[in-house]
């Protein structure tokens, strides 16, 4: 893969990585070895701005970073559906692009070569190099932040589908008639199990006043609205039931939603990550238990194990910084031999 040993923060080969989710833009200078030199961090504008602040606000960490650095490319990983050209967001949730031409705009300001990658995908590719799937070939990634992105890896290679739009698991149907989701649809899985889910569902629980979120509103004094995602998870490691009953919620409908791309995919391995993700066993324990009880044809067959994610927040603009390294010709390349001989390898095993 990609990820070799480097040599130093003055090598060649290096890129910038930028992942842009529902909250937050980080961009990183990152070697060919997947070491971030340095980090740049924003909030992400509001979905009611125009595409113009955001790709402002990208250009802007951009060249924040190429102050002290020389980069050969730039990698973009967007919270949206992008193109098979890795180039156009064609639609975002969480933000305001609609077939926003993307590549092409960064290009023309920045005069470097620019690769846009759905955020997922980029977070895969990452724990497929350096992370929790290096040593597996078959891998479905499922990241938790504020919606639920995904990525699928089979034989070692990204899979995108046919028209770039593969991996968008948080919009997969699990209650007919559910809650509204940003997509337009209902009931899609992200309502369910992804932050804006956890959130939800805590401010709900305190909104009625219930005994059981006394230390809920006791640690935002009285105001749901203060209520988020870590601080559900902070209150429940340290022993809150009913922060630990809210992430065990989100955990069975996690594990529901697994089983459902194991009958579809079959992988060796999930790998799950974002933010979500860091709140571990409290979250990934259910997950299991639900997906066990969930598994066509349970009892029959190999399950696939649930890890959490290796590379933490880092692993999109890892990825992302990665595969803009397909922009630069000695890079792709390298990549395509790499390709050649495990598709050797493969055959020879068959």
């Amino acid at each position: 893969m990609a990820f070799t040993k480097g040599a130093g923060p003055h090598q060649r080969g290096l890129t910038i990585g930028v992942d842009i989710g529902g909250t937050k833009v980080a961009a990183g200078v990152v070697t060919p070895a997947g070491r971030v030199l340095a980090r740049v961090r924003t909030e992400t504008p509001h979905k009611s701005k125009s595409p113009k602040v955001v790709e402002d606000t990208i250009a802007g960490v951009v060249e924040e970073l190429r102050r002290g650095y020389t980069v050969g490319a730039v990698g973009v990983g967007a919270a949206g559906f992008v193109d098979d050209q890795r180039a156009t967001v064609l639609f975002a949730p969480h933000l305001a692009w609609r077939n926003e031409p993307l590549r092409d705009a960064l290009k023309a300001r920045l005069d470097l070569p620019v690769v846009v990658e759905n955020d997922a995908n980029a977070a895969a590719w990452a724990e497929m190099c350096a992370g929790a799937g290096r040593n597996a070939d078959d891998v479905i990634v499922v990241n938790l932040g504020t919606g639920i992105g995904g990525a699928v890896v089979i034989g070692g290679v990204l899979r995108r589908g046919r028209h770039g739009l593969g991996g968008e698991f948080g919009h997969m149907t699990i209650v007919p008639d559910g809650h509204r989701c940003e997509c337009g649809n209902r009931g899609c899985w992200e309502q369910y199990a992804s932050g804006n889910a956890l959130t939800r569902e805590a401010r709900e629980l305190t909104q009625a006043e219930s005994p059981v979120a006394r230390g809920l509103a006791q640690a935002v004094g009285g105001d749901p609205a203060l209520i988020t995602g870590p601080l559900v998870t902070e209150l429940a490691q340290k022993g809150d039931r009913a922060c630990a009953e809210l992430l065990e919620d989100a955990g069975t409908w996690l594990g529901i939603g697994l089983a459902n791309l194991a009958a579809a995919f079959d992988p060796e391995l999930f790998i799950i990550g974002g933010g979500v993700s860091e709140a571990g066993d409290l979250l990934l324990e259910p997950a299991r238990k639900a997906f066990r009880r969930t598994l066509t044809g349970r009892g029959y067959r190999p399950e696939a194990e649930i890890v959490a994610a290796a590379l933490g927040n880092e692993a999109g603009l890892i990825g992302a910084a990665d595969l803009a390294r397909d922009a630069l010709p000695r890079w792709r390349q390298g990549r395509r031999q790499r390709r050649l001989s495990r598709s050797r390898e493969s055959r020879r095993a068959f």
